[in-house]
């Protein structure tokens, strides 16, 4: 247990030895430390799908408790090589231009402004490792992309609507950086979500990093990679995804006999290693001796990708998923919240069609749910992001399934206990115990403590202002 508390003391940047990561040169922003992200897919979120229609949602997403607003791509869709009607957001045409299906570059701009006057940043999702088919620079600019052994532009992977650009060309990461930079000086955004951000040299990204804050002109930029990669935060990227603690969460739920999603084309659902609430502080382990000390990682039961491919935080979590979300708040880092979660949204999205988000206010208890994790996010030093945050101190019981843990900064404590297993478990506890005097359940306010004993998928929440 001392060898999990130093690397986790690594991990909230309050400790460091000679094994231990340098320090990221990234300064993040300070009203990121206990901010809740919150992915808008426009397309899906109105009837209208537009930046209009989107504008009227925003005093609700504030009331929610949304700090940083993370749109996906809002650029127009290459047409060539499309997949379904309307396509895939990730194959940009025009990289300094809006979807004409979700307004004007106007439009757009009023948004950004509408969410600054109500206190919520916003970062845009950035696709530079690949442009549509038709992107604009296809014709203007053959230089920049990459060619296969027939000398053709090729798409990666399965991505057949789109061709991979190259890096190894100084003109190439120039556009890139001046189309990034535009986003800043005449949107006044915040910052960028990038795609697939680990396809792309990590020198072009310490390139690119101090040329964003540039254009900034002062401004604080936050960067989100959608990669789990150490090296890019070391002076680049304030946040990455916690992809590995994603990959664990559907484990110990299918070990519990909670993931029920079948793929496309496939029988029955995925086969997982077994895996069990402990596990947790195994990764955390790792990954504080991985990453850069002060590093923020992005927790999740729910995203774009997730949704579209790999089933609802219901279908891979089941009746675990409560539980789940709790931890995505609790443990470091920062959550996520993405469109009609908050309302439960049960189903996929279309992700090449129209669709909609389920209406506001569908699933009260839902919404309040959130409402309430985001308030604890707000309001509770010890859970802030990086550094700044309290250190996870893990209790350990009689059971594997359990995760028992606090977070501490000055006087301020939350104790979280959660049930991951299959059935009731009481809390026996060995060697040291929490002490939760003077603790208040988080959901009620009322004055709780830790239970005897917890049933499968229960999670308490408590928290502590010492004297």
């Amino acid at each position: 247990m001392k060898k999990i508390f130093a690397a986790l003391l690594a991990l909230a940047g309050m400790g460091a030895s000679a094994a231990t990561p340098a320090p990221t040169t990234v300064d993040h922003p300070d009203w990121s430390r206990n901010a809740v992200i919150y992915e808008v897919n426009v397309r899906q979120y109105t009837p209208e799908g537009s930046f209009n229609a989107f504008a009227r949602e925003l005093p609700r997403l504030r009331d929610l408790g949304v700090d940083i607003l993370w749109f996906m791509p809002i650029h127009p869709i290459s047409e060539v090589n499309r997949k379904g009607t309307l396509g895939s957001y990730y194959a940009v045409a025009d990289y300094k231009a809006v979807n004409p299906e979700f307004g004007t570059l106007d439009d757009f701009k009023r948004v950004v402004d509408r969410a600054h006057a109500l206190g919520m940043k916003v970062i845009i999702d950035w696709v530079p490792n690949h442009t549509g088919c038709d992107n604009i620079w296809v014709n203007a600019h053959p230089e920049y992309y990459a060619r296969n052994e027939k000398g053709e532009m090729f798409g990666p992977f399965d991505w057949t609507d789109t061709y991979k650009l190259d890096y190894s060309r100084p003109d190439t990461r120039a556009a890139m950086i001046d189309a990034m930079s535009f986003w800043l000086t005449d949107a006044n955004i915040d910052g960028f979500r990038c795609d697939v951000a680990g396809q792309v040299p990590v020198d072009f990204w310490n390139e690119a990093r101090p040329e964003l804050d540039k254009a900034a002109a002062g401004r604080p930029v936050f960067m989100l990679a959608e990669a789990t990669e150490p090296e890019l935060m070391e002076h680049c990227f304030d946040m990455d995804y916690n992809w590995p603690m994603k990959d664990l969460f559907s484990a110990i739920a299918a070990t519990s006999g909670q993931y029920s999603f079948i793929a496309p084309g496939e029988t029955a659902p995925r086969k997982f290693d077994e895996a069990h609430a402990t596990d947790i502080i195994k990764l955390l382990e790792s990954q504080a001796a991985q990453y850069p000390a002060d590093s923020y990682m992005m927790n999740m039961t729910s995203n774009h990708d997730l949704n579209s491919w790999e089933g609802t935080e219901f279908q891979r979590l089941g009746s675990l998923a409560r539980a789940f979300a709790i931890l995505t708040y609790t443990l470091p880092g920062m959550p996520v919240i993405y469109t009609g979660q908050e309302v439960g949204l049960n189903r996929a999205l279309e992700f090449f069609e129209k669709d909609q988000a389920p209406e506001w206010g569908s699933k009260p208890a839902m919404t309040e749910f959130y409402t309430t994790l985001n308030e604890l996010k707000h309001s509770r030093p010890e859970l802030a992001a990086g550094r700044l945050g309290g250190t996870p101190e893990f209790f350990a019981t009689d059971s594997q399934d359990l995760l028992v843990f606090s977070r501490r900064r000055g006087t301020h404590e939350t104790v979280v206990a959660v049930n991951l297993g299959t059935k009731p478990e009481l809390l026996t506890f060995k060697g040291v115990t929490p002490d939760t005097t003077g603790a208040v359940n988080a959901f009620t306010g009322a004055p709780a403590s830790l239970p005897a004993s917890l049933e499968p998928g229960e999670a308490v929440l408590l928290t502590i202002n010492r004297r």
